[in-house]
């Protein structure tokens, strides 16, 4: 059976390793090194492939066929996308994002590179609460910017969750005098339902990431981010592919099989405050 391949939840490939990625995609191999040091190689050729599902929070790389690369993507059967934009692009928060406007002006070249608008999930993702004097700031309110403008292009997923303060992230907040809060999850369940009716409104499907407390308010689904069923469905030859869970992901995680191509050495510099990934900000 045919593999997906992430790329990546590591890091963005896209925005910051157009090159590595597009040169691995023409050797039809990548040298990956896995979270604990040990590499692997993964094979890439067309035939062995599903789907090749893109992360990133600016795809401004790939529109422009930077080191080649939407056209060496061309060889694979389908794209999918995961497209982050939590309204905080270009802030101290997350200081190497471009600003919303510039990233939701990419949206329409998105939807015609991945041919379909199913094959475009953006996210919203994380929603951040944070104290600025005796001020509560979040950027929960954006999406009454962002699903209008989602729902006019044809994309109906959309997935969220709120930021979770692993140690890293909660050690560069206070380096930086980022005075993050951490609703209580009842706040939490409230705030969900808010952003369900703004969804619903347009037409939206509304997933929780890895954040279960959510998914039975109404409008909200738990989240398969790499959905096995989804993927076959969306095929263009509607070819089987791994539906069970995921088992190297979080506990909550309802993603299927998928093999991610993506490492942390491979350092981001969007620098964002709340991440769990970037070992070095």
């Amino acid at each position: 059976m045919k593999k997906v391949i992430s790329a990546s939840r590591r890091t963005d490939l896209v925005s910051f390793f157009p090159e590595w990625l597009s040169s691995v995609i023409k050797e039809e191999r990548a040298l990956v090194y896995g979270p604990s040091g040990y590499a692997f190689t993964v094979d890439l050729r067309p035939e062995t492939v599903h789907t090749f599902v893109l992360w990133s929070k600016d795809l401004a790389n790939l529109i422009g066929n930077l080191f080649n690369l939407r056209k060496a993507l061309q060889k694979y059967d389908q794209l999918y996308f995961h497209f982050t934009i939590t309204g905080l692009g270009g802030t101290f928060i997350e200081e190497g994002v471009p600003r919303p406007s510039t990233t939701l002006s990419q949206l329409e070249s998105l939807v015609k590179i991945a041919g379909v608008p199913r094959r475009v999930s953006v996210r919203f993702d994380p929603v951040v609460f944070w104290k600025e004097g005796e001020s509560l700031k979040t950027n929960l309110h954006f999406f009454e910017k962002l699903a209008p403008r989602t729902s006019a292009l044809g994309i109906r997923d959309i997935r969220f969750s709120f930021a979770q303060w692993y140690r890293k992230a909660t050690k560069r907040a206070a380096k930086r005098k980022f005075f993050y809060t951490d609703p209580s999850q009842e706040e939490k369940r409230e705030k969900a339902s808010y952003l369900a009716q703004i969804a619903q409104h347009w037409g939206l499907n509304l997933y929780a990431c890895s954040q279960n407390f959510l998914s039975d308010i109404p409008g909200i689904q738990a989240s398969a981010c790499i959905d096995g069923n989804l993927l076959q469905n969306l095929h263009p030859s509607r070819e089987p592919v791994a539906v069970k869970k995921d088992k190297s992901q979080r506990k909550e995680c309802q993603c299927s099989e998928s093999v991610d191509i993506g490492s942390y050495t491979q350092t981001c510099p969007h620098s964002c405050i709340y991440c769990y990934a970037n070992p070095k900000i």
